[in-house]
């Protein structure tokens, strides 16, 4: 397969890739064998790849989009069984690939192969954590050297430096792995960023994978990261109107549900990785934009509960009303549908019959989980 001047054979390429995938009927954390020549093709074509297409993906619905993996490849895997397997579903990462989980090598390797052989299908953004200086402290420095070396390791890095940092889907919903920037003025800001480049202390660049949302802030706050800034309602809402955007979507923090709206449903928060480092009882959830723009949120629940795949229009023990989101296209402005996730029929319930009432609108629901594990 030809990689717009990385040449991978295809047959390899897709030996790579089964290898990957079918893992998925092992036990949890079982290692996949590839060799350091095969990882290296990938870095260098993904690379390649990379720096062809533009800095500020310009994507179209349908697609689905996921936020951090953070090296669980068991839940990565879940997440394709339960979206669509590429190119039967077309797919934007938010980035946070790599570090705290135990398997950042096969993550990372199964979506660098993805990109590679459907690279219109199939997108990855940066995040903080796909950074030399953020993962070699943070876990996969020591799984490249431990699995392999360190040289392989310099060849993630290179590929990493030449990852998009934004997307546009349908020009109205706008993506990158942290959030808003007091130096973004003009979305050709970050189309004209550098790269390859490493991810500065301060700057654009910085901000837009660092940067988090405040609900008690006004403006830019400080951030108890020691990087970047926080920023207010007041400041999304300002970016929304001033570039005729109707969402933005970011990753970046730990939510319990796995997404997190925030100024009046302008902002959301998707986190997919549930029970992140097995420590947090988050789910982790997955945001599929259809044709008109109507965003549903998948809900991958942690794999211990053994939850089920349900469609249903009754609440139960193991799922939750799903928040949906309608954008229409050609500048029309927004139609927002409310779902709150709960776990109580009757606030549910409740909530539902007021959405009915404002909207005046038939409204599907879908409470879904991931497929058991």
């Amino acid at each position: 397969m030809s990689a717009q001047g990385q040449v991978i054979d295809e047959a390899v390429l897709d030996d790579i890739i089964r290898r990957l995938t079918e893992v998925r009927l092992a036990r949890p954390g079982k290692q996949v064998q590839l060799s350091e020549a095969e990882i290296k093709q990938l870095c260098v074509a993904s690379r390649d790849i990379f720096l062809q297409q533009p800095n500020l993906l310009e994507l179209e619905a349908p697609i689905k989009i996921c936020g951090d993996i953070h090296g669980q490849y068991s839940d990565l895997l879940r997440l394709f069984e339960y979206g669509g397997l590429p190119p039967n579903a077309n797919y934007l990462f938010l980035g946070d690939y790599v570090d705290r989980g135990k398997q950042s090598l096969e993550t990372i390797c199964l979506l660098l192969a993805y990109k590679i052989k459907y690279p219109e299908n199939f997108f990855l953004l940066r995040g903080n954590h796909e950074c030399a200086s953020i993962n070699r402290i943070y876990g996969f420095y020591d799984e490249c050297k431990r699995r392999f070396n360190v040289r392989l390791w310099k060849a993630f890095t290179d590929s990493f430096n030449c990852l998009p940092v934004a997307a546009l889907v349908d020009d109205k919903i706008l993506c990158m792995h942290g959030g808003l920037s007091p130096e973004l003025t003009n979305l050709d800001e970050i189309r004209n960023l550098p790269r390859p480049t490493a991810v500065p202390d301060t700057g654009l660049l910085c901000d837009l994978l660092w940067s988090d949302p405040g609900r008690d802030v006004k403006g830019w706050g400080m951030n108890d990261r020691g990087v970047s800034y926080t920023f207010g309602p007041d400041k999304v809402a300002e970016f929304l109107a001033k570039h005729d955007l109707d969402l933005i979507c970011r990753a970046h923090q730990v939510v319990e549900d796995g997404y997190e709206f925030f100024a009046d449903r302008q902002l959301v928060t998707i986190f997919s990785a549930p029970n992140y480092c097995g420590e947090f009882d988050n789910a982790g959830a997955m945001m599929s934009v259809d044709d008109n723009l109507m965003c549903s949120f998948q809900i991958l629940k942690p794999a211990e509960k053994k939850t089920k795949f349900i469609m249903s229009n009754k609440m139960n023990g193991e799922c939750g009303w799903v928040w949906f989101l309608r954008f229409k296209k050609f500048h029309l402005g927004p139609l927002k549908y409310l779902f709150q996730s709960q776990d109580a029929n009757r606030e549910s319930e409740r909530l539902f019959s007021e959405s009915q009432i404002v909207f005046k609108t038939k409204i599907q629901i879908i409470t879904t989980t991931g497929p058991e594990k």
